[in-house]
């Protein structure tokens, strides 16, 4: 079953072939599928100022499958992507399998592992497509302020190019530390942000996870972003049929 049919006709659930037994239990799917999607989207609309829609959230199998994804889509002739060092090294390996020219910006250390604008700011050219940060930081823990992450949005609005936010470490956070949603910042540049249940619930072999568009003023769609990610989707693995119905009926009983 493919994302993009749910996505595309919500309405898709009345169509003549749902007589059949086959046609009911496709029905089916596509509607816990419809459910499952719509929940995602209400639990991560309380990290944002405003409700993101079944539209707004496509579901992978894991965080993983969420940056191969995001990766394929991008990937175009020439183009080039910048990630963070240290970082996650899957962002390399699939940048380099898809043809996607890698340079590194630098975290520094002394400062809590900000991000070095000034040498993110020198990388970047007409053919950088994205920057990828991790917040909370993969492998060094930190945890970005406020402040910084928007000035990392007003610094990518700068430069023309999207952010890919890896929120896989959402929420896990400790002390003092508070973890703002990348998203907030979405009517300033174009954010995707990436997300699983793996980590902060510990159900890694769930493999549940989310790319949302927050564009507050419809870039991603405009410039054919949306349609890329959505094909890619479609000869993508869906999620089991079983953890949709595990985490749908453990949301509803407001347990998440």
């Amino acid at each position: 079953m493919e994302n993009s049919v749910m996505q595309k006709d919500p309405h898709v659930v009345h169509s003549p072939g749902a007589e059949s037994l086959e046609g009911q239990e496709l029905v089916l799917v596509i509607l816990m599928f419809q459910i499952f999607t719509r929940s995602i989207a209400e639990f991560l609309s309380r990290d944002y100022p405003y409700e993101l829609s079944l539209y707004d959230v496509h579901v992978t199998a894991g965080a993983k499958q969420a940056i191969e994804v995001l990766i394929t889509a991008l990937a175009v002739p020439g183009a080039n992507i910048l990630l963070p060092r240290p970082g996650y090294p899957t962002y390399e390996a699939l940048s380099t399998f898809s043809r996607l020219e890698v340079r590194y910006y630098n975290l520094l250390s002394e400062q809590d592992w900000e991000v070095d604008i000034d040498g993110l700011e020198a990388l970047a050219d007409d053919r950088t497509v994205a920057m990828v940060f991790i917040n909370p930081g993969n492998p060094c823990g930190n945890v970005y302020k406020r402040e910084h992450l928007k000035k990392i949005a007003e610094t990518a609005k700068r430069l023309g190019m999207l952010v890919i936010s890896d929120e896989a470490y959402g929420h896990l956070v400790f002390g003092s530390s508070s973890f703002v949603a990348m998203g907030v910042f979405g009517e300033i540049v174009p954010i995707l942000t990436i997300g699983s249940i793996s980590k902060r619930w510990m159900v890694p072999g769930w493999r549940v996870g989310w790319i949302v568009m927050c564009d507050r003023n419809g870039i991603l769609q405009k410039h054919g972003v949306v349609e890329s990610i959505k094909s890619c989707l479609e000869i993508s693995a869906d999620p089991s049929t079983l953890t949709m119905v595990c985490y749908t009926s453990t949301y509803s009983k407001g347990l998440i």
